[in-house]
């Protein structure tokens, strides 16, 4: 069970102030180091303004909502008529993530504004300081007048202080930037993340979303973003989504932050039952040959890797399409199709050998057939997950069925994942702890193309953001011929070490590797590294990091053992990592590198393996 600590907390009430840019309010982080600025402008606009030690990184930008014909709110003769603030300082436990103990602390504002010309007479602004970012949300008290309105629009704006630079979500290709802010016009998705100065870094996006379209951003200015999307019918009692804006100094203290999941409710009931980890998965192998056995998408293939799976402390098994007949086609049934007896028997082997076993369902046959009745069926044969793929729908309809499916996937004790762009992430992982990852991202060599290493690089400071992702690493077969999916032998540009590195590297709840057994067994000390990876973390560091360039990463596994990944993008380079994270002692470390040769198109395979003793005084050069 997850648990709250509340340590202390602070209420204190302002009352009745006229909107003037003469009385701002300012509410700083718990460490003094960020300042969120609250007021209107000369222009009579109500906005916020953020700083970061003193240096301005947002300049005055609106707040609201816009509801069209009916009105703005706040708009022209609002007045605040109520403040109270308060100091948190709690502790969140989460079953799994990427640390088993996470602070909880921030300075809150609830502003109640009032004031004619809007479909309510009411608006209530809820502002967050963290020592990692800050966020706003708005919502409508449950006893304001009004009746139900759609909102058109959401007017917050990000008037950026600076033409800083940069990068964006890509969707399944390489991710946008680095580009600078007065380039740049049109449309964007996020998760935006922003280096301001050397030291300054910035993320947009959102966190418990519970209805309307998912962010988009649009170019506003020649510095500025405004958010791009349509709430929805509000009606008293109405919360919207967080906007969150993530601050670290390095690019690395956003991906160690927990923001997103702090402002998602705690979850209700139990989820014992969720068990993150490694998984392997049937959809590469098909076709694939080895001496006296060929790989297919069958019970024999499917048994051979759960043997696999349990000689190295592998949790799950994942089968992708097509086990209950083509996945598009409308009379493929999910319960009773093709080998639909197959998988039963494959379950009940693996619940022999503690490996759980991943269905695949597609949006045809999730909507063709009953959803409910289905997967109260995979729960009820003991399956362990559901990936759900090619979500039908625009983004508002995607958003209220991810959450639909999401919620039935608990009730019936499966955990999920989504692929083909899905929503994006916003924190669900603390509600449904099931939510254990989504191809929010370019998911290496799940399509037939590649992603080059710089993709890695950057999608680790941007999309990881935003929650877990399947990138599907992990490839030990760098080279595709006979020994990989039948209808795609494409090379993958990497190497053996990197793509180990970034299995680790890579957050989720569900780190899907690609190839089949003997290829990893050809490599025992890779192997071990990756069966080493026991969930749930109980620590993680990014070390160091640049944005498109590399990532040195380290995890504590439940076991209590450190892992360390590193990665580059297409250049060679040297990365020191420093060992003062650990704690007192001499640690017998395994460390295996890229070959001095090695080169992710010429020599990929090439690597070396030292054993040595270190202590938390020394500096390792990879």
């Amino acid at each position: 069970m997850n648990t709250t600590l509340l340590c202390c907390s602070a209420i204190l009430a302002i009352h009745s102030a006229q909107l003037t840019a003469a009385a701002p309010i300012q509410l700083t982080s718990p460490n003094g180091k960020l300042a969120l600025g609250i007021s209107t402008a000369d222009s009579g606009t109500f906005g916020y303004s953020l700083d970061a030690h003193g240096t301005p990184l947002i300049s005055h930008s609106a707040l609201g909502l816009d509801f069209g014909p009916a009105g703005k709110a706040p708009a022209s003769g609002w007045q605040i008529a109520d403040t109270k603030t308060r100091n948190v300082d709690s502790t969140w436990k989460p079953l799994w993530g990427k640390r088993t103990v996470v602070p909880d602390r921030y300075r809150e504002a609830t502003i109640e504004l009032t004031g004619p010309g809007a479909p309510f007479d009411r608006i209530t602004l809820t502002a967050r300081t963290y020592d990692d970012g800050v966020a706003f949300r708005y919502s409508i008290p449950t006893d304001a007048k009004g009746n139900a309105t759609k909102a058109t629009a959401d007017l917050t704006e990000y008037n950026f202080a600076g033409d800083f630079t940069a990068w964006f979500y890509n969707r399944e290709q390489h991710n946008l930037g680095p580009d600078k802010l007065s380039t740049l016009s049109g449309n964007r998705e996020p998760v935006m993340t922003v280096q301001a100065a050397e030291n300054a870094f910035l993320a947009l996006h959102e966190a418990d979303l519970r209805q309307g379209e998912p962010l988009q951003l649009t170019k506003s200015g020649p510095t500025s973003f405004r958010a791009l999307t349509a709430p929805g019918e509000i009606a008293p009692g109405y919360a919207g989504p967080w906007r969150v804006i993530f601050y670290g100094t390095t690019p690395g203290a956003m991906v160690d932050s927990h923001l997103i999941e702090l402002l998602n409710p705690d979850p209700t009931g139990d989820f014992s039952w969720v068990k993150p980890g490694v998984a392997v998965w049937d959809w590469r192998i098909n076709g694939a040959e080895v001496p006296d056995f060929k790989y297919g998408m069958n019970l024999p293939s499917w048994i051979r890797m759960v043997d696999f799976a349990a000689s190295n402390n592998i949790k799950h098994l994942v089968l992708d399409a097509d086990w209950y007949g083509p996945e598009f086609a409308h009379d493929s049934d999910p319960v009773k199709g093709d080998k639909a007896g197959d998988v039963k028997k494959l379950i009940a082997y693996g619940k022999s050998k503690n490996i759980g076993i991943w269905l695949y369902l597609n949006d045809v046959g999730g909507r063709q057939f009953p959803l409910e009745e289905t997967l109260a069926h995979y729960g009820d044969w003991g399956a362990a997950g559901v990936k759900y793929g090619f979500m039908s729908g625009n983004p508002e309809e995607k958003n209220a069925r991810t959450r639909l499916i999401t919620e039935l996937c608990a009730k019936h004790k499966l955990l999920c994942n989504y692929h083909d762009y899905p929503i994006h992430p916003y924190g669900q992982m603390r509600t449904y702890p099931n939510a254990v990852t989504r191809e929010f991202c370019f998911a290496q060599l799940d399509a037939k193309r590649v992603f080059e290493p710089k993709t890695f690089v950057s999608s680790v400071f941007i999309n990881m953001l935003a929650g877990p992702l399947d990138m599907n690493n992990g490839f030990f077969d760098l080279r595709q011929g006979p020994t990989t999916r039948v209808d795609n032998p494409l090379e993958c540009p990497s190497t053996l070490v990197a793509e180990a590195a970034r299995t680790l590297i890579t957050f989720s709840g569900a780190t899907i590797i690609p190839d089949i057994p003997e290829f990893y067994q050809k490599y025992p000390e890779l192997l071990k590294f990756i069966a080493s990876q026991q969930q749930p973390w109980r620590e993680s560091k990014t070390l160091s990091g640049v944005i498109g360039e590399s990532i040195v990463m380290a995890r504590q596994s439940a076991k209590g053992v450190w892992l360390i990944g590193a990665a580059t993008n297409e250049e060679a380079r040297e990365l020191e990592v420093k060992l003062d994270f650990l704690p007192p002692g001499t640690y017998q470390a395994t460390i295996v590198q890229d070959g001095e040769d090695a080169h992710y198109q010429k020599n990929r395979e090439t690597l070396r393996t030292e054993k040595r003793k270190v202590s938390p005084a020394e500096t390792l050069r990879l």
